[in-house]
């Protein structure tokens, strides 16, 4: 298994190098051969955990003198949340394939070899964090995501995108600062930088380092009050959007903060308490400033902020004692990622043919294209939570884990209450948009819209079939 999860993560690295020196047609192609080799690097590393019995491994990969540098984690958490970030790395690397073309209505531009090579470098990066055994590990790709991020978001090189891209990288490096701090105390404390110190340590100095890991987390996931990157993001390529903050590094906060509590056992319940007050705020902030949003690459930007806010709260309450708050945490990490996707990639694909993604201006999608039509709605239901789609499952749990905290620490109880209605709230705005923009006659900007390209359609259909069945792969995977 070591094997393999290495090759997950050097196999995106390679195929970049050689991405950056091929031609601008031979680009898109690399870097969906590596972005594939490396999603079945992935399944295979799924089967051949799954057949040994679903035990965990962690591997020592190097090391100087007895400090562990960096090893690899592998187990139903890491395999299952790393199966995803590659996944989706290689369903956006096949849509960016049509997107990033000239018949794309709104951007007319060919791809080029940086674009893709950035791309896998990305995913290799993101494979390496999830599996990563040290706090060391976890900053040098954390380091690299942020790098990426910054090339990505200001790739069309004009000015809005590369201040936007600078915004992202600096508040993201602010937030680096606390896993540097949290990596230097554990490595105080243990003369280590594995996570797996954490559990041997007394509640001060965990208190500490889950501080640290913590602000590292708000400002990789946008939360407050490290959130104001993500908005202006959206001037990236929306491929670029779809992976970099719905599927990958937005994921990277909430998935390092997931480790960190799997790896600690007890856990300091002051950490729980921030952790969810912070969680809910960020949740009621979010839905605010997304009811006036007619972009819709903006407002699916704001929905994000809050659903990580879901997590970081689900994640919280297992603090307190919920292993089903814990469950439904790391499976909305899962189910959100393919959900928000899709969701990102529709808003791609409606700009591409209509050459805008102004909601008001969109009238009729079901009837010009049913399948931008169907992907809104079923995209919508997952985000929000409406049975059957794999949001409504995963925030189930992290509600149903709310309450069961809420019995013993009656001061969660409002925080669960006001996740809940801010759960209902968003409903109901996604459904106004849905009614002013899906049925009806087509409006003159749909009525005139191209086709959409028949890549981005086989990515889309995925998607949709994963925001119905994703939530029982993680529900069957994560038992």
């Amino acid at each position: 298994m070591e094997n393999i999860a290495l090759a997950a993560i050097l196999v995106p690295f390679a195929g970049a190098a050689l991405t950056l020196l091929a031609g601008q047609k031979a680009a898109k192609w690399l870097c969906q051969l590596f972005a594939a080799i490396a999603s079945i690097c992935m399944a295979e590393l799924a089967y051949t955990y799954a057949a040994a019995g679903k035990v965990a491994h962690t591997y020592l990969v190097a090391a100087v003198g007895d400090t562990t540098l960096f090893g690899l984690t592998v187990d139903s958490v890491s395999v299952l949340i790393g199966f995803a970030v590659v996944v989706l790395g290689f369903l956006v690397a096949v849509y960016s394939s049509a997107y990033m073309s000239e018949g794309n209505r709104e951007h007319p531009h060919e791809g080029t070899p940086r674009y893709y090579a950035f791309l896998l470098v990305f995913i290799g990066a993101m494979a390496g964090l999830v599996l990563s055994s040290t706090l060391v590990g976890q900053l040098l790709f954390f380091e690299i995501t942020g790098g990426c991020s910054w090339a990505l978001i200001g790739y069309y090189q004009k000015p809005k995108s590369l201040a936007s891209a600078l915004k992202a990288l600096l508040v993201t490096h602010v937030g680096a600062i606390g896993l540097y701090f949290a990596a230097a105390l554990l490595f105080a404390h243990t003369g280590s930088f594995a996570l797996s110190g954490l559990a041997g340590l007394d509640d001060s100095a965990k208190t500490l380092i889950f501080f640290g890991v913590l602000f590292a987390a708000w400002g990789k996931s946008a939360q407050l009050p490290l959130h104001i990157w993500l908005p202006d993001a959206m001037e990236a390529p929306t491929p670029v959007s779809a992976y970099l903050h719905a599927a990958s590094m937005v994921k990277v906060g909430v998935y390092i903060f997931a480790r960190a509590i799997l790896s600690a056992g007890h856990v300091p319940e002051i950490i729980g308490v921030v952790g969810s007050i912070m969680a809910v705020a960020t949740l009621i902030y979010g839905f605010i400033l997304y009811l006036p949003q007619k972009d819709m690459k903006r407002l699916l930007a704001y929905s994000t902020i809050t659903q990580l806010a879901y997590i970081f709260f689900a994640l919280s309450l297992s603090i307190f004692g919920s292993n089903l708050a814990l469950k439904g945490g790391i499976a909305h990490i899962f189910n959100h990622a393919f959900a928000k996707s899709l969701f990102f990639l529709v808003a791609g694909a409606i700009s591409y043919t209509c050459g805008t993604r102004s909601l008001p201006a969109l009238k009729g999608l079901l009837k010009q294209s049913p399948l931008l039509g169907i992907g809104f709605c079923v995209a919508a239901l997952a985000v929000t939570g409406v049975p059957p789609f794999n949001g409504f499952f995963s925030k189930f749990a992290i509600f149903a884990g709310g309450f069961e905290v809420a019995r013993t620490h009656w001061m969660l109880l409002p925080l669960v209450i006001l996740a809940m209605l801010e759960s209902v709230a968003s409903f109901a705005w996604f459904l106004h948009w849905f009614g002013a923009t899906v049925p009806g006659e087509t409006s003159e900007v749909v009525a005139a819209s191209s086709k959409v390209p028949l890549a981005m359609q086989f990515v889309l259909v995925v998607l949709v079939i994963m925001s119905l069945g994703s939530s029982f792969i993680a529900a069957s995977w994560l038992g």
